[in-house]
């Protein structure tokens, strides 16, 4: 019996194949998971973009430090990209957060996912404008604040003095800090005490309590 010959692939289909490959291997790599708390194992997608979101590992840690110390805590999750540290915060029982992010299109996700995973419309809020213009307003003060800004953006010690001068932390807040490993935390309120500190990667993270 004589075999037909495969007919060998054009390079059209080929590059259009590799490109569906990608495209789906992006998207992949775009996928968290919440860890504990009502919403556990719950996934989502990130939009694309210039977002480094807290990896399982270090999210884990940081949350085990914040044991017992979540629930009923409203939270603000500036620079929010992916939105990994407000949604775990909501998930193990945070009365509140507020997400803020120049991304028009981070926000929009951010709805999205809350409002399918029926988040309580009224304990949650994501702000498009840019975190000093945000922070530039008078405080009300949170419980507990994510600071993970774009590393390249240098924008952590003005973030720092205006939570710190316009009235968004009261006495025993926490704030968490996310730095490139090699960059030491810019200087610090004196009212900021420092309680836990931990590396992975190229990543330095930190844990303060505001007295």
């Amino acid at each position: 019996m004589t075999r037909a010959t495969p007919k060998p692939e054009s390079p059209a289909r080929g590059a259009a194949a590799k490109r569906g490959a990608d495209a789906k291997r992006g998207a992949d790599a775009r996928r968290l998971r919440i860890i504990a708390g009502q919403w556990r194992g719950r996934r989502w997608r990130f939009p694309p973009g210039d977002i480094r979101p807290t990896g399982d590992r270090v999210r884990e840690t940081l949350f085990n430090w914040l044991q017992g110390r979540v629930a009923g805590r409203r939270c603000l999750d500036l620079y929010a990209g992916s939105g990994a540290l407000g949604l775990e915060a909501l998930s193990r029982g945070a009365s509140a957060c507020v997400f803020v992010d120049s991304d028009a299109q981070v926000i929009t996700t951010l709805r999205s996912v809350l409002a399918e995973w029926g988040a309580d419309a009224a304990a949650t809020q994501c702000v498009n404008t840019p975190a000093a213009r945000y922070l530039a307003a008078p405080g009300i003060p949170f419980d507990l604040v994510f600071l993970d800004p774009p590393f390249a953006a240098g924008a952590l010690a003005g973030s720092i003095a205006q939570l710190e001068e316009r009235g968004w932390l009261r006495s025993g807040s926490l704030i968490y800090i996310e730095r490139p490993r090699a960059t030491p935390p810019p200087e610090l309120p004196p009212t900021w005490a420092p309680l836990r500190s931990g590396t992975a990667g190229a990543v330095g993270y930190d844990l303060y309590e505001r007295r």
